[in-house]
């Protein structure tokens, strides 16, 4: 050990650190400063930044020993004690941050660089941040508040006055979020900073191969090494607990089993093989090291189409075909519809696989109290009771004996849905060892072995007339699952189906799906795990202009469907109703001067300038009801449960289970039980993420937490609004027979009076210190206390619907393409915070469009994973990423509480059928149509090589 000398926030510190300590975990462990935050130990992604003698510096590459005798500033001593400073304050009002992990090394890379460059323009403060990478935002906030700070004003993105609400409801307000001051202060609390005394910390052995058996674990040195409290293999995990065992009954779905960790074979690499458990994260890693692990290797199956074929080896050797699902589907006359067509249309659209990349990777720490039999997990999940449920059956344990604890979360996307084979081990390992187990895992991991996403094909025939009106569509689809079944094999690509005949009028309809297994990552939702489906239904539409000469415009006017025609059912079954997708197509049009466009396009390319313009509209499914899982034979529930409770003192605190994961549902629960309620948001405290505290719900996924939680949330307040008003109709001496209206404004009680309201003189402090304090005075059969609970189930299927148009300049040399203008048209029903809305969107549009220009995982012919870290897989940046323009449509939703549609994943299904078809329009004139992701800049710059330009036929413009 070295002891070292330095300064923290105007603090000295004398520690002791080993001399391989990273100074990120020195400030951490050893100085209590857990603002500091690793998320990829290669010095890419910024989150560690802290300043070294005014100068940002990546603590997760800077040993602690060279840190000594100098300054150095954390979050943690941006602010004062009980206030923040300036661009913290910025980032609060502009609403610069989501799930917050990675925004204290934002701050500290902006604090110097506006420290030395105070004039700092837009595009230079994008240049610095570009090396800061964020997974939530879309970097449009975060530049608005270092804009702010800086005393400029950032561009307006969406229209003024557009926006209509109650001045009297919080709904609508656009309040700051909570949350973000324990955020931007670093005193929040995340999986990794939670610390127990004599916890443990386990490490993972991974394989090395794509497919191989296992013939051998040799772990005696590793139980020898320093610090080592055991080495675990799938045989002890056999033993304590439970395997997965995914079989609904659903006609061709293959039930699949997967082991808590494998036995005998492993089917990708990264897969599990063994687990060290030491004194510290150090020692765990070294030791898993010295465990030597014999693998007789095997060809792997990477190849879908090898697959179908059943050509390919068996992932799963207890089954005879790497097929694990098909369905057959049609709806209407198809084969007549295409007899009759004038012509068909032919594409075909493939998807590379993906992965969510949430800036915290996975981790837990189980704590075991072997005086109760009671486990305490705390983990990142988004589904805390559906959690606690499996953990507790896959245990052996009963769900009381299982508490879920869910504190911050740095980002989720889908990847943090499930019991991960990892928490479960870790969990075994807590309740064996009879002390507390930490894990984390580090970026490598999360990009070779957490969960991967989208690797999508579908081939489509449309048969149309010659003026371009849809009459059929058949599509083939496929979907390459991964190694094991982590999720139904139909999940996400029956939704894929489902939503196929989007905005458009569609009634002869036919597809064949079909899902394989290969030895890859395995696959499971992600952010918009149906994204696919706009690209294949919009690339189509496009498709058909080409082919029949008409302008995109065109084609969708003709097909789209007029709010004058809803509710309307789909050839899937699916009923449209309460969207506007006309009204928000024209409105989109009206945002820009599409006939300009397509003048200027024209011009430039005669001058070398290759401008493109891609338009998308959709339909999203945000809330699936209980009614949706039953009829797609999946077992579970779309419910949602909310208490709310005013304390004797007036005090209002409410409970939903949903759980937060940088969506902002600590304001925005607190904003749907106010206007409930007839209180002010600041007023009302929540609580989120456990088990022992929230009511049972179905948690966060989808676009669910508005309609559903903020929906359950709103029903509770309003019952328990209506206890609070008898019992002041009673005080007051009224009774039914009195016309008088009652209503809680701001907290205080209000009588309805000559077409206003006056006060009552009673508050609501006054009614819960009756209800508590002196029950006899209630109404006559009225229970003490002011609580109120109940469960939501929403109809089987809510939707939102946009329109997205990107305008694109592509580098035709380099390949470069830059998204030059960006706007959404977005109908999301009642907004409960504006600009919470508008900060998804943006971070959803990056997503998207980060597919399809940069992300993708690549395999090499031996399963190897080429794309370990976040140098390989690339995030898009503040660099690259667009000025988002946000027209809100908004028409409230007749079938949900308060008028909620729900959002989140349109911004992704949108970006990615909005941005190829840019980068398509402009390639036209070179011969070339692009069918596949991702779109790099090599891959295009290659694509175009050697292809000289043509001049465009005429086309009609608007």
């Amino acid at each position: 050990m070295s002891e070292v000398s330095f300064t923290v926030n105007g603090r000295p510190y004398r520690i002791d650190v080993a001399p391989r300590m990273l100074l990120s975990d020195a400030l951490r462990e050893r100085c209590g400063l857990t603002g500091t935050h690793v998320g990829c130990e290669h010095g890419v992604c910024g989150a560690c930044t802290v300043l070294v003698d005014g100068r940002p510096v990546r603590a997760c590459l800077m040993l602690a020993v060279q840190a000594a005798g100098q300054e150095l500033t954390t979050v943690e001593g941006l602010g004062g004690p009980d206030e923040l400073n300036g661009l913290q304050e910025a980032f609060r009002a502009e609403h610069g941050l989501q799930c917050g992990f990675c925004t204290p090394g934002i701050l500290l890379t902006l604090t110097a660089d506006l420290a030395e460059h105070p004039d700092a323009s837009e595009a230079q403060l994008r240049d610095t941040l570009s090396g800061n990478l964020c997974r939530c935002t879309g970097y449009q906030h975060i530049v608005d508040a270092a804009l702010r700070a800086a005393g400029r004003p950032a561009a307006e993105t969406t229209p003024p006055g557009e926006l209509e609400r109650n001045a009297h409801s919080p709904l609508g307000e656009a309040i700051p979020r909570r949350e973000d001051r324990r955020l931007l202060t670093g005193t929040a609390t995340f999986v990794d900073d939670i610390a127990f005394p004599c916890a443990a910390h386990a490490h993972f052995v991974r394989s090395p191969h794509a497919h191989a058996r296992i013939v051998s674990i040799d772990s005696a040195a590793a139980r020898r090494a320093e610090g080592v409290l055991g080495v675990f293999t799938g045989q002890d995990l056999a033993a304590w607990t439970a395997p997965s065992r995914i079989a609904p009954p659903v006609e061709g779905l293959v039930p699949l089993v997967t082991e808590t960790l494998p036995t005998r074979k492993v089917r990708f690499r990264g897969d599990l093989v063994a687990v060290v458990v030491a004194t510290s994260p150090y020692l765990a890693e070294d030791a898993a090291a010295l465990v030597h692990v014999d693998y007789e290797r095997l060809e792997p199956a990477l190849d879908r189409a090898a697959s179908l074929a059943g050509r390919a080896p068996l992932v799963d050797g207890s089954l005879d075909s790497n097929v694990v699902f098909r369905e057959h589907y049609a709806a209407g006359d198809v084969a007549g519809a295409f007899a009759r067509a004038d012509r068909v249309v032919r594409t075909r659209f493939t998807h590379q696989r993906m992965t969510h990349a949430p800036m915290e990777t996975r981790g837990c720490v189980a704590v075991w109290d072997s005086g109760r039999a009671e486990l305490t997990m705390h983990t990142g999940t988004q589904v805390p009771h559906p959690y606690r449920t499996q953990l507790a059956a896959r245990l052996g344990l009963s769900e009381d004996q299982v508490r879920v604890v869910v504190p911050d979360v740095g980002g989720a996307f889908g990847q943090k849905l499930i019991v991960h084979r990892e928490d479960l081990t870790v969990a075994a390992l807590a309740r064996r060892l009879d002390r507390p187990v930490s894990w984390r895992e580090d970026r490598t991991e999360n990009l070779t072995a957490a969960l991967s996403a989208r690797e999508d094909a579908a081939e489509v025939e449309a048969a149309v007339t010659a003026d371009g009106r849809i009459l059929a569509l058949r599509a083939k689809l496929v979907s390459d699952f991964g190694a094991y079944a982590m999720f139904p094999a139909n999940y996400m690509l029956r939704v894929v189906a489902m939503m196929l005949p989007n905005v458009y009028r569609l009634a002869d309809y036919e597809y064949e799906m079909t899902v394989v297994l290969s030895n890859k990552i395995p696959a499971a939702p992600m952010r918009a795990p149906m994204a696919i489906c706009t690209w294949v239904t919009e690339g189509t539409v496009d498709a058909i202009a080409r082919e029949l000469g008409m302008d995109p415009v065109d084609v969708r006017e003709r097909n789209m469907l007029r709010e004058s025609e809803l509710p309307y059912v789909t050839a899937t079954g699916e009923t449209y109703q309460d969207i506007t997708p006309h009204q928000t197509f024209r409105a989109l049009l009206a945002g820009y001067d599409y006939a300009e466009f397509r003048s200027r396009q024209e011009s430039d390319r005669a001058t070398g300038i290759h401008r493109g313009i891609g338009i998308a509209c959709l339909v999203e499914p945000t809330t699936y009801g209980s009614a949706f899982y039953r009829s797609a034979g999946i077992p579970g529930s779309g419910h949602e449960s909310a208490w709310v409770r005013i304390d004797p003192s007036g005090s209002v605190v409410a409970s939903v289970g949903v759980a937060a994961a940088g969506q902002g549902l600590e304001t925005t629960i607190a904003q749907a039980v106010a206007a409930g309620l007839g209180v002010r948001a600041d007023d009302v405290a929540i609580r989120l993420g456990d088990t022992e505290v929230a009511p049972y719900g179905m948690g966060t996924r989808g676009a669910r937490s508005a309609t559903a939680g903020g929906g359950t949330a709103l029903l509770a307040a309003r019952r328990l609004k209506a206890k609070v008003l008898a019992i002041a109709r009673h005080r007051l001496g009224t009774d039914d027979s009195d016309s008088s209206e009652l209503d809680i404004r701001d907290g205080e009680i209000a009588r309805g009076k000559d077409n206003d309201w006056v006060g009552t003189g009673l508050s609501v402090v006054d009614i819960a210190r009756t209800a508590y304090l002196d029950p006899l005075s209630l109404p006559e059969g009225m229970e003490p206390g002011l609580v109120a609970q109940l469960a939501y189930d929403p109809p089987p299927m809510t939707y939102s619907n946009a329109v997205h148009l990107c305008e694109v300049v592509i580098d035709t040399v380099t390949g470069r393409v830059h998204i030059e203008r960006y706007l959404v048209a977005e109908d999301a029903g009642t907004l409960i915070n504006p600009k919470v809305v508008e900060g998804q969107i943006h971070g959803a549009v990056l997503l998207g469009a980060g597919g399809v220009l940069y992300e993708g995982i690549s395999y090499d012919a031996e399963g190897h994973n080429l794309t370990a870290s976040f140098r390989d897989y690339v995030l898009p940046s503040a660099r690259e990423a667009p000025r988002v323009e946000v027209l809100h449509c908004d028409t409230p939703s007749s079938r949900t509480p308060g008028g909620m549609k729900g959002m989140s994943e349109g911004g992704v299904m949108g970006s990615i059928a909005a941005v190829t078809a840019a980068i398509n329009d402009a390639i036209s004139p070179f011969g070339v149509v692009v069918e596949d992701l991702p779109i790099t800049a090599p891959r295009l710059s290659d694509l175009l090589a050697d292809r000289t330009a043509a001049t465009p036929p005429d086309r009609p413009t608007h």
